[in-house]
């Protein structure tokens, strides 16, 4: 028992006094950066022992850069390909065209894959794919096993005391804060607590983050726009700044976390009821912007979590508020692990424990110039600009889907209007009538 209690001390005084005090502080002793250095290099080289050890098992074993899609598509304009089909009369071969498309949607529509792990052009020592890459050759199955036992028997450990440090600290710390009378000691100590924890939470990641064009960072009173890869996305952007969180009311830990955070920082939660209230929810959100010593509110316009490579159609709610715009793009990089989360196949618990053993997690923070509405543009327009900004930023593809189709089925209104503009352009062209 004195044993386990001797070790147990030094643990904790190890990560407090290397890992813990320092992220507190915001500063680095340079070992996440040769961490990050050793990890870089060992992928490299698992990378050249893979490719080496692929040549001599072909063809039984090819080993070649994974694409994006398992279809190749041809991205020629339905109107321009349906107007070459009809210049003469009709003909039965016609409808191939129509009969393609629909083969390739049901193969890999564009929607479906955007809620699956982004593809990686090389293996990275994880076990996230279904090829046996580590049985290749006999050394690359040696640093596999290791980096097994370096991610669950050091890193894991290491990272749960510093997750466990951080939300107790969160929790503890708004609380007390919370007592205090609203004053301008209250918001500067409440924000104090929110970037000191935030930033223990990211090394509980191992996150290394880069953040770009810092002079565009949200402002009091405005709104931060942002594409949503993961629950963390919020972690990794109070990490450099405070905001005001808006969403549902929680239970459990999570709930916990929110009723403490609310009593020192001005935070938006709505219950269940309240969401479908969408006057309600605009109403609550108006009253925050107008009062410009408020914390920039926090949104993802998504609504759901999509897969690192794309964003998809922003919802107008965030852009009827008023007040400026705060575009911001995320962009993971998938090489050191996988940030996104398909909540429909793993619960939290399940892929906090996939973020807490990969090798680490790094990305690139964007802030945009602010934006606001033009005179002449409805919310839907507004929503679209902001997005096309933070997917040019972010080298993200720009789709028009919602990701509501994430968990629900496609309206049959949506589907009328797509029936009604293949009508259309069928007599347009001459192919009916």
């Amino acid at each position: 028992m004195e044993v386990v209690w001797a070790v147990a001390q030094v643990w904790l005084a190890v990560v407090l006094g290397l890992v813990m005090l320092p992220s507190a502080l915001g500063i680095s002793l340079g070992i996440s950066e040769a961490y990050m250095w050793v990890l870089v290099k060992t992928l490299e080289w698992a990378t050249i022992r893979l490719q080496k050890g692929a040549k001599k098992l072909q063809p039984q074993m090819p080993w070649t850069p994974a694409a994006n899609g398992i279809i190749e598509r041809d991205e020629t304009p339905m109107e321009k390909e349906i107007a070459l089909l009809h210049r003469a009369d009709f003909e039965f071969s016609h409808i191939f065209y129509f009969c393609r498309k629909g083969f390739e949607a049901i193969v890999e529509d564009e929607v479906t894959q955007r809620f699956s792990s982004e593809e990686l052009l090389s293996w990275n020592l994880l076990t996230r794919t279904n090829v046996n890459f580590h049985y290749i050759s006999l050394r690359l199955t040696v640093v596999w096993v290791i980096g097994v036992i370096v991610r669950y028997c050091f890193l894991l450990p290491l990272r749960f005391t510093l997750a466990a440090i951080g939300i107790t600290s969160m929790i503890v710390g708004t609380t007390l804060v919370g007592q205090l009378p609203n004053s301008s000691v209250k918001n500067y100590l409440s924000e104090v607590v929110h970037l000191t924890c935030s930033r223990i939470l990211v090394r509980a990641l191992s996150g290394t983050i880069h953040y770009h064009n810092k002079e565009n960072r949200p402002q009091k009173g405005g709104i931060c726009v942002a594409n949503h890869t993961s629950p963390i996305d919020a972690i990794i952007l109070t990490n450099d700044g405070c905001y005001a969180m808006v969403g549902q009311v929680h239970g459990g830990l999570m709930g916990v976390i929110q009723r403490a955070t609310v009593k020192a920082c001005p935070h938006v939660w709505f219950e269940r009821s309240e969401m479908k209230d969408r006057h309600l929810v605009t109403k609550r959100l108006r009253e925050h912007v107008a009062d410009k010593s408020k914390l920039p509110i926090l949104i993802f316009p998504e609504g759901t979590c999509i897969n690192n490579t794309s964003v998809m159609m922003f919802k107008k709610g965030s852009f009827e508020i008023g007040g400026t715009i705060y575009p911001v793009a995320i962009k993971y990089d998938p090489q050191f692990g996988d940030a996104f989360w398909n909540s429909s196949k793993y619960n939290i618990v399940s892929y906090l424990l996939r973020i807490m053993t990969s090798w680490a997690i790094v990305c690139n923070v964007w802030y945009l110039p602010p934006m606001v509405r033009k005179e002449d543009e409805d919310a839907v327009q507004f929503a679209n600009r902001v997005r096309s900004a933070i997917a040019r930023q972010g080298g993200l593809t720009e789709l028009p889907w919602d990701g509501g189709l994430k968990r629900a089925k496609v309206k049959d209104t949506f589907k009328e209007e797509q029936q009604k503009n293949y009508s259309k352009m069928l007599v347009r062209n001459g192919s009916v009538g």
